[in-house]
């Protein structure tokens, strides 16, 4: 599995009581509604262009934003089109090579993500693993609404809650016997 960092952030979590090691879990994600209506940026170190067909596919170093929205990646394939008023607009983002989503509290990070932005949804498949301070939820497949803040991780769920002492620092942990 692909060493995590703990410290990064997303737009999705997280850990709400009752979780448990099940195949489907409940997550109530804690970050404020992501504003779709805010322009996306995409930076890579090379760009592939299918004015035809309406494809992009962006490689290496891959870095999208749209809001406080974050998403990191090797490669990252976007499908854009015009909407009602004519205007060009991104419709998804499939991104692969190790994602990470974050929003500077919250943190995702999986082997493939895709951000459908008409409908606000992101699908983080492969090894997921969300976020936050010392907690953190583990599963196969991350599905949450970003205008909800509701989302569902789906197999074999693993959660870890660290305690806060009371001053809000984390307990050191017990020295391994």
């Amino acid at each position: 599995m692909i060493a995590r960092t703990l410290l990064l952030a997303a737009p999705l979590l997280l850990l709400s009581p009752g979780i448990g090691a099940a195949q489907g879990t409940q997550i109530g994600l804690t970050a404020s509604k992501q504003d779709r209506s805010q322009p996306v940026e995409v930076t890579s170190e090379r760009l592939d262009l299918s004015q035809y067909d309406n494809r992009a596919k962006f490689t290496g170093n891959v870095f999208v934003s749209q809001g406080a929205l974050r998403m990191t990646a090797a490669v990252a394939d976007v499908e854009y089109g015009e909407n009602a008023l004519g205007e060009t607009e991104i419709r998804w983002v499939h991104a692969t090579g190790g994602v990470t989503l974050f929003n500077g509290v919250e943190a995702a990070e999986g082997k493939e993500a895709t951000y459908t932005l008409d409908s606000g949804e992101v699908v983080i498949t492969g090894d997921v693993v969300v976020t936050q301070g010392e907690n953190a939820v583990a599963g196969d497949t991350l599905t949450v609404n970003l205008d909800t803040g509701k989302g569902v991780m789906e197999g074999r769920v693993r959660v870890l809650f660290n305690k806060d002492t009371k001053d809000g620092a984390t307990p050191p942990a017990e020295p391994a016997q």
